[in-house]
């Protein structure tokens, strides 16, 4: 078993930091163990074992910008004085001892006053001496701790996150209501159960139903005006949805409870009324609640900076705001740094990384006069480039932008209204035809009849039935990483017939490769020279290829460096020339679909390291778990790997390459067009108009608060084995939503067949509905509970087992 990092937890897999008789993987999480050491703050490791997040290594002067007074105004949240509060948007957080930390910044820094967490919104709040501290040093302080800070435009426009809050006032008014007009109405049920009459009761009893009066009014009229409103709307457009017989429930009564007040014929049933409505809007507020921190429809603004770097005509460099840039301006962009718009390429040589854009993992090289579209990450040295598109116009911004990847719901093709539509028109009808019936028989008991079948039907059970449950499983999938938009979504995943993969970063690792070399043997001699020789390019492959060399982290001097981009770079180390780059460059054939690395010494070939893209574990069995659902594969990358996916997935039934956006989105069109329900897993903005056509779009992402396309799930990618589990608890949720069905069924077959023939009083149906209700909730925790231990218990054992 390898060793892993007293700080960060990660397994320590290059090199082992000793200090203090504790392991660490990197001098950043051992610097940061000195600095709370140095602070006394160790007891953030007695909190949580292993919970500290590994310094990023990226340039961090990026940060820089925020000191420029137009940006520092747009992030900040108040500045006055010698005091500002900004509040940082931190994804990495995650436990109780990021917390403590966090909220522990003035035992670092002197210059910071206080600083709060919001674990919900993954945000610190930070108060500082801006004329000590800058902005952009305190951005830096957080990364070098390991939280790092997100700043964008979608950050920047501080946009309050979405929530109801008239919900809750509904709630808390209905449950204000049922407590108190429970205990009016009290001394009255208990004087008709025991048969007794009391001499102040009678003198109060009015006032005491008046109250229960005033108590439901605003309950009735304001808490329920949702459904009135649902159930209005409903008809309008020709739907009779659920909410209409749970409206016809609360008039009856609401109407039957003042009838019975004015004609002193009894207290009326105010209270069961507040009681019905606090635990529907309870139920309604559990699925709002459930993972309502995620964001699930994001746009360009998520990653692209909030500021870039213009350059005037006499050189002057200055930080300005992305949405200032105009036609025409030229702006710096730097190693690692995204091009936010359309450009011209002017000076520098670029090496530009689009896979997040194409799908394509392989940088592209650009010369001066070559166009650059946004969205693009530079590799390498600094860039001058113009302005040829403002950010709204820019190729990646029509891209998120047009209608075929926008998906509206409306929400009305939901299994509760397909049975509301039925249910409704029976109990309507069964409710004429009681009301004819007794009519006739007796006229003053058809108010008494029809008043307890509208009750005892009201389907409040039903209505409950479909937010508990599906709630719940929201939940459970998020608690297993798998995390759904909303209820419906759970509906769709239940009817998926076909599913659709992009290969790069879905099926396969985004950052890791299989490597291996194919010539004659290198000596250690030449795997240090060219070790250094690799630590001066930032190509992509060169990266790779540094971190899978193992051996000494020595850097050696590089003499006659020179870099040719899209070809490579030769220096001499030791007093040894090589070249590293590709096949023409070593002058070497190159074969067909190889992505590969040539080395030569002293103008000699000695041979070539060949890159394949590394799956992630188990996916063989993953795919074999879908034997009965059609599998379709999609990549913007070129077809090198064909005969491996062949071979990973037997079953296949259809596979494309060098696949544009709009190449994906128009396949998943194809495939609902033969009235397929389509699911399509994808990771980067190349995938995002193929999620937003799928009936579900799944983002997979390594990192669940980083960046992903528009979708209706975000998956954690190392959960992708584990796939099949979700459609499956997905479909024991439907049956589970239709045994709760059946069960509030047997409750009204039961109250109705009581009450059409006049042998139920309103009193009764009122108090079987809530019955009927509580048994629902109760049922459905159990059963999910019960389908998905079958689950992830299984889960759970198989990565403990992997990772041993």
């Amino acid at each position: 078993m390898s060793e892993n990092c007293f700080h960060c937890g990660q397994a320590i897999v290059k090199e082992r930091i000793a200090f203090d008789n504790k392991a660490f993987c990197c001098n950043g999480c051992k610097s940061v163990f000195e600095i709370l050491n140095m602070n006394d703050l160790g007891n953030f490791y007695e909190l949580n074992k292993s919970s500290g997040i590994r310094p990023n290594d990226e340039n961090i002067a990026q940060f820089d910008y925020l000191d420029t007074s137009e940006v520092f105004t747009k992030v900040t949240d108040f500045s006055e004085g010698n005091t500002t509060l900004v509040t940082f948007k931190i994804p990495v957080i995650h436990c109780s001892s990021c917390i403590w930390l966090l909220e522990s910044l003035q035992t670092l820094n002197k210059d910071i006053n206080y600083s709060q967490v919001n674990f919900t919104r993954k945000t610190v709040q930070i108060s500082f001496n801006h004329n000590e501290l800058k902005l952009s040093e305190l951005a830096k302080f957080l990364t070098n701790l390991g939280y790092k800070p997100v700043i964008n435009l979608e950050t920047a426009d501080k946009k309050e996150e979405f929530f109801d809050k008239t919900l809750i006032i509904k709630l808390a008014v209905a449950g204000f209501a049922f407590g108190n007009g429970m205990l009016f109405v009290y001394p009255e049920y208990a004087a008709q159960v025991m048969g007794t009459s009391d001499f102040w009761m009678e003198q109060y009893k009015n006032l005491f139903r008046f109250i229960s009066f005033l108590l439901a009014t605003p309950v009735v009229f304001y808490s329920a005006s949702d459904y009135f409103k649902s159930a209005w709307f409903g008809l309008k457009n020709k739907i009779v949805n659920i909410d209409v017989p749970i409206v016809l429930g609360i008039i009856m009564l609401y109407g039957r409870s003042i009838y019975e007040v004015l004609t002193d014929y009894g207290p009326g049933y105010f209270d069961t009324l507040c009681g019905l409505l606090f635990f529907m809007l309870l139920g309604k507020l559990f699925q709002k609640r459930t993972y309502s921190a995620l964001s699930y429809d994001r746009d360009y603004k998520s990653f692209y900076p909030i500021a870039v770097t213009k350059i005037d005509f006499n050189g002057e460099q200055k930080n300005i705001l992305l949405n200032e840039l105009k036609i025409g301006d030229r702006i710096m962009v730097r190693n690692q740094e995204i091009i936010p718009v359309d450009v011209i390429l002017i000076k520098g040589e670029g090496n530009i990384d689009n896979s997040f854009i194409t799908g394509e993992s392989a940088s592209i090289p650009k010369e001066p006069g070559d166009k650059i579209f946004a969205g693009g990450k530079q590799i390498g040295s600094v860039l001058e480039l113009e302005v040829i598109k403002t950010v709204n116009q820019s190729y990646l911004t029509q891209l998120w932008n047009k209608e075929a990847f926008r998906k509206y719901e409306t929400g009305l093709d939901t299994i509760t209204n397909d049975i509301s539509k039925y249910f409704t028109f029976i109990i309507l009808g069964i409710t004429l035809i009681a009301g004819i019936y007794w009519a006739q028989v007796d006229f003053e008991k058809m108010f008494q009849v029809v008043a307890a079948i509208l009750i005892v039907a009201c389907p409040c059970a039903l209505a409950l039935s479909a937010p508990f449950t599906l709630g719940h499983i929201m939940r459970i999938l998020g608690r297993n990483k798998f995390y759904v938009k909303d209820t419906l979504t759970i509906e769709k995943l239940a009817k998926i017939d076909t599913l659709v993969f992009d290969k790069t970063g879905t099926i396969t690792h985004n950052k890791e490769a299989n490597i291996v070399y194919e010539g004659n043997a290198l000596s250690e001699f030449d795997k240090i020279n060219l070790k250094s020789l690799l630590k001066n390019s930032n190509h992509p492959l060169s990266k790779t290829l540094y971190q899978h060399l193992e051996v000494g982290e020595e850097y050696l001097p590089v003499e006659n460096f020179l870099e040719i981009a899209g070809k490579g770079y030769s220096g001499t180390v030791r007093g040894k020339s090589y070249k590293i780059g590709s096949a023409s460059f070593n002058s070497q054939q190159s074969k067909n679909l190889e992505t590969a690395v040539y080395i030569s010494s002293d103008e000699t070939y000695l041979g070539k390291y060949i890159f394949t893209n590394e799956y992630r574990g188990n996916m063989a069995e993953m795919f074999g778990k879908f034997q009965e659902y059609p599998i379709h594969i999609l990549s913007g990358d070129n077809a090198s790997e064909e005969n491996s996916l062949k071979s990973l997935v037997p079953h296949i039934a259809g596979m494309k390459f060098n696949q544009s956006p709009e190449n994906k989105l128009n396949y998943i069109k194809e495939l609902q067009d033969e009235n397929r329900k389509v699911a399509m897993l994808g990771d980067g903005l190349n995938d995002a108009g193929a999620l937003k056509q799928s009936n579900v779009g799944i983002a997979v992402a390594d990192d669940t608060h980083s960046f992903t396309p528009s979708s209706d799930v975000i998956m954690a990618g190392e959960k992708m084995p584990f796939l099949r589990d979700y459609f499956d608890l997905s479909k024991d949720a439907i049956t589970i939503v239709k045994i709760t069905f059946g069960i509030s069924f047997f409750y009204n077959i039961i109250g109705l067949s009581f009450a059409v023939t006049g042998h139920l009083s309103p009193l009764v149906a009122a108090i079987l509905m809530p019955i009927s209700s509580i048994t629902v909730v109760i049922f459905t925790s159990v059963a999910t509970w019960a389908r998905s231990t079958k689950y992830f218990k299984t889960n759970k054992e198989a990565v403990k087992a992997e990772l041993i």
